[in-house]
C-alpha cells in the first residue's frame, strides 16, 4: 500500500481525486505540455477522469507534494513501471512558481530513501527529452547516470539509470557532508558519523606531503566542540562534483567540495578533494577510508 512521506518542508501524499483542480493546473502548465505532452485535460471532468486513468493502473504511483505549514499542492512525483523499460522511472513535475527552491530534489529524495530502506528496488530508470536541462540536472543530483538514448513512439529520449548501490552510496556521501553544517540554525551532528563509518575507518588529512592520522574519535570529537562553542559558525560543506566506481563489495569516489564560514569571527571560504573509501557490509554501505585535502589559496 502506497504511504504517505514526510522531509523538512514537505509532505507527499498519495494521488487522489481530491487533486482534480491541482491536476488541472499542473498538466496544463507550459513546461508540462512541452516536455511531458498535451493530455488534452480541457475540463475538471477530464481532470477527474485522468487521475482515475492513473488509479486503475497498478503500474503508477503516484505523491502529491504539499509544503508542510500551508499544505498548498505545488507538484508530483511519479513512479511508472513502463512496457518499455525493465526497471520502474522515476519522474517529477512542479508548478512554475515553485521552481529554484529545491523542492522537486528533496521530494525525490524522500522517496528514493523510502524505495531503499523497504529494498523495493534494484535498479531505478528515468527518461527526459535532451532539451530539458533543469530535468537532467536534477536527474544528476540524485545521482542518476546517463545510460544510453533511446526512441519511444518515434520521439528520442535519453535514459538515466542509477542501481540501489549507487543512490546508497550518493546518499551516505549527502548525509557525511550535511552532518557538519551549523548553518541556518542548524546544529551539527557530528555524532552520526558512528552510524556512517567502519569502526576501523582510516581517515587522513593531507597538506602537501603532510599527513595527519585519525580514528574516528579523534576526528568527530575536535570538530564536535568547535562546531558547537561558538569558534566556528555558519559552517557549510558541500559536494560540488564527484565520480564514484563499484567494484563488488568495495566502492570509490572522488569527490570536489566547498566549506565556508566563520572561524573566530573572520569568514572564510575553501575549496578541496575527498577520497572516499567505501565496503558493503551486512548492513548496508559503510565509509571504511576518507582522504582529504583543503586547495591552497
Amino acid at each position: 500500500m502506497q504511504t504517505s512521506l514526510k522531509s523538512t518542508r514537505l509532505q507527499l501524499h498519495p494521488l487522489s481525486t481530491g487533486d482534480t483542480a491541482f491536476i488541472f493546473e499542473l498538466v496544463n502548465t507550459p513546461d508540462w505540455i512541452k516536455f511531458i505532452g498535451n493530455r488534452n485535460i480541457n475540463s475538471l471532468g477530464n481532470a477527474l477522469g485522468y487521475i482515475q486513468r492513473i488509479l486503475d493502473n497498478p503500474a503508477n504511483t503516484y505523491w502529491v507534494v504539499k509544503l508542510n505549514e500551508s499544505l498548498e499542492s505545488i507538484g508530483v512525483i511519479t513512479l511508472i513501471k513502463r512496457d518499455y523499460l525493465e526497471h520502474p522511472d522515476i519522474g517529477f513535475a512542479f508548478l512554475p512558481q515553485f521552481y529554484g527552491k529545491g523542492y522537486a530534489y528533496e521530494a525525490a529524495r524522500v522517496v528514493l530513501l523510502q524505495l531503499l530502506n523497504n529494498n523495493s528496488i534494484t535498479q531505478l530508470f528515468a527518461t527526459t527529452l535532451a532539451t530539458n536541462e533543469a530535468s537532467i540536472r536534477l536527474l544528476k543530483k540524485l545521482g542518476l547516470f546517463f545510460n544510453k538514448e533511446i526512441r519511444v513512439e518515434n520521439e528520442s529520449l535519453l535514459l538515466y539509470s542509477a542501481t540501489a548501490d549507487t543512490l546508497e552510496i550518493e546518499h551516505i556521501t549527502e548525509t557525511f557532508y550535511s552532518l557538519f553544517t551549523n548553518k541556518y540554525k542548524r546544529q551539527a551532528k557530528l555524532e552520526d558519523l558512528y552510524s556512517l563509518c567502519l569502526k576501523n575507518i582510516e581517515i587522513i588529512k593531507k597538506d602537501g606531503l603532510q599527513e595527519e592520522k585519525f580514528n574516528l574519535g579523534s576526528f568527530v570529537e575536535p570538530r564536535k566542540k568547535l562546531l558547537s562553542d561558538g569558534t566556528i559558525v555558519e559552517f557549510e560543506e558541500k559536494e560540488t562534483g564527484s565520480e564514484t566506481k563499484i567494484t563488488e563489495s568495495t566502492a570509490h569516489r572522488h569527490s570536489n567540495y566547498k566549506k565556508s564560514g566563520i572561524l573566530n569571527g573572520s569568514s572564510f571560504e575553501l575549496m578541496g578533494k575527498k577520497y572516499f573509501q567505501y565496503k558493503k557490509t551486512p548492513y548496508g554501505w559503510k565509509i571504511a577510508a576518507i582522504i582529504w585535502e583543503d586547495e591552497k589559496k
